[in-house]
């Protein structure tokens, strides 16, 4: 059996109405799964970093990191402790912001942003941890700064709120 050219033609415009459109639909539905992909595996990097960052807490139990207020008559050596892991725990913080934290964030991206922000808000509760941020702060991201005090300041006043009542 011999092709004509008519044949031919009229397969081509059915490659080209039906199977290009197909395979562009195609490639970017793989592109876009391919992108969540890599959205849950940071994110799931970055869960995996702040439970390593738990366990540090839980090794250094005289310094009372799970209670909200401070710890008072601290060693120059427990001080030091204290700072670094805050300062981790900055550090931890800053690179959830600028990893996941990109407005407008989609209904994955929100649930997925509200346990960071939530992490957030229980440290900024702790009173040692509060009174650091000015210093720990220092040379970091500006818009994480920015972010990171307003959550302070907003816990701060839902605090003040249920003091009140």
């Amino acid at each position: 059996m011999s092709m004509t050219i008519e044949t031919m033609e009229f397969l081509s415009y059915l490659v080209t109405v039906f199977a290009l459109p197909l395979a562009i639909f195609v490639f970017f539905y793989e592109q876009h799964q391919e992108r969540l992909n890599e959205e849950d595996e940071v994110y799931q990097l970055l869960s995996d970093n702040y439970q390593n960052f738990l366990h540090t807490v839980l090794e250094n139990p005289d310094l009372h990191l799970i209670t909200n207020e401070s710890t008072l008559n601290l060693t120059e050596e427990q001080q030091e402790r204290m700072y670094v892991i805050f300062s981790m725990l900055i550090a931890l913080f800053e690179r959830a912001y600028l990893l996941l934290y990109n407005p407008p964030l989609t209904r994955i991206q929100k649930r997925r942003w509200a346990s960071w922000e939530d992490y957030m808000e229980e440290w900024c509760v702790r009173e040692d941890f509060n009174n650091a941020l000015t210093v720990l702060l220092k040379g970091e991201d500006p818009d994480f700064t920015e972010y990171l005090l307003q959550v302070r300041e907003n816990k701060d006043a839902d605090t003040n709120k249920l003091g009140n009542l």
